[in-house]
């Protein structure tokens, strides 16, 4: 029997179809189809200044929508050679990893939805809402903040954002005890995600992961330390790696990355110097023939931005790697006979958000 499953938000995580093949209720093939977003962004941007581009790039991974931003502002200041002040260096990873604990925290709390559990998605949602109010704070909107700038930050940070935030990072943890402690014993919660929609690190590697997918297979890669950019040398975390690569690996690592972002944000914090939050750019950007590829560790994996100047005001060629595109190009192997419950656990814990593969 053949079922189509999409596309319907947020059921599917996106604008995402799936026609399934089905014998019962074992799935024979499964055969994503992409593309119903239509973002276009890649060749949007082909016809804007480099300055004007910066919020095109929330609107990629809508769920992460600073991370989309450090990249592109990074690959600029590659081709211009410009240097950032330290400040808003600091800043930056600041709001990364604010951005990361939002992205995990959805995408853990979600899952656990489409499971059955309700509750986890309630206290984690009232913590993205704080979250939510220090990007506001900041830049003036929730989600897309269009807030960093090649050389630096649009503005500084207002009198008592910081002392709010260490006062954020003291409380959080507990909640995320009490949503490790309803889960990781939970008999249901096991039955569901033990075992199933395994990723053995040889697979992973072949379909391309990175980031948290890759980690949970066992593979403790992380740009932040391999290929550390920013100020992330002087910060002291942990790579929560998974042992088996299934669901519940999955949701393990994701879940315990954001401990280690919010000790981040607190050497953030401690370590915030003061100086100018912007280096010396010129009025136009305009940076020589030339190109460059940038890559950082976004919330989902490794993002990539090839971006190509001919010397003009507006680029030649942006090129984007997104991670979330090799994780959806993994669901016709790793969903090939599973039950079609299971199919739902492991699309919860396959992390991809559509708007950037659709770019």
């Amino acid at each position: 029997m053949t079922v189509n499953m999409g596309p319907q938000h947020p059921s599917t995580h996106g604008v995402l179809r799936l026609v399934l093949e089905l014998d019962g209720e074992v799935v024979e093939r499964a055969d994503p189809h992409i593309g119903l977003l239509h973002r276009g962004t890649e060749k949007l941007i082909e016809y804007r200044p480099y300055i004007q581009s910066v919020g095109y790039f929330d609107r990629l991974d809508y769920v992460s929508p600073l991370s989309q931003e450090h990249a592109y502002v990074l690959a600029i200041e590659d081709l211009l050679g410009i240097e950032i002040p330290e400040r808003a260096q600091y800043i930056r990873v600041l709001y990364s990893e604010i951005t990361r604990i939002l992205n995990h925290i959805l995408n853990c709390t979600t899952m656990a939805l489409d499971i059955g559990a309700m509750t986890p998605m309630l206290w984690g949602f009232e913590e993205r809402e704080k979250l939510m109010e220090f990007y506001e704070r900041v830049s003036g909107a929730r989600m897309h903040a269009n807030y960093f700038r090649p050389g630096g930050v649009h503005r500084d940070l207002p009198a008592g954002l910081l002392e709010d935030i260490a006062a954020w990072t003291e409380t959080f943890p507990k909640v995320l005890d009490d949503i490790e402690r309803l889960l990781n014993d939970n008999r249901i919660w096991r039955q569901r995600t033990v075992d199933i929609g395994v990723m053995t690190v040889e697979e992973a590697l072949d379909y391309g992961f990175t980031g948290p997918m890759l980690r949970a297979s066992g593979m403790p890669w992380d740009l932040r330390k391999s290929q550390p950019y920013e100020v992330y040398d002087r910060m002291d975390f942990d790579i929560p790696v998974g042992k088996h690569g299934d669901c519940f690996d999955r949701f393990w690592v994701l879940l315990h990355e954001v401990y280690e972002s919010a000790r981040i944000i607190e050497q953030a914090i401690e370590g915030m110097p003061s100086g100018p939050i912007l280096g010396k750019v010129p009025r136009v950007i305009q940076p020589p023939e030339g190109e460059v590829y940038i890559r950082t560790e976004n919330s989902l994996g490794e993002l990539g931005y090839y971006l190509i100047s001919d010397g003009d005001k507006r680029p030649y060629r942006m090129k984007i790697r997104t991670p979330s595109y090799s994780n959806v190009s993994a669901l016709p192997y790793v969903l090939k006979g599973t039950f079609v419950s299971d199919m739902i656990a492991i699309l919860g814990s396959f992390f991809f958000v559509l708007g950037d593969i659709d770019r």
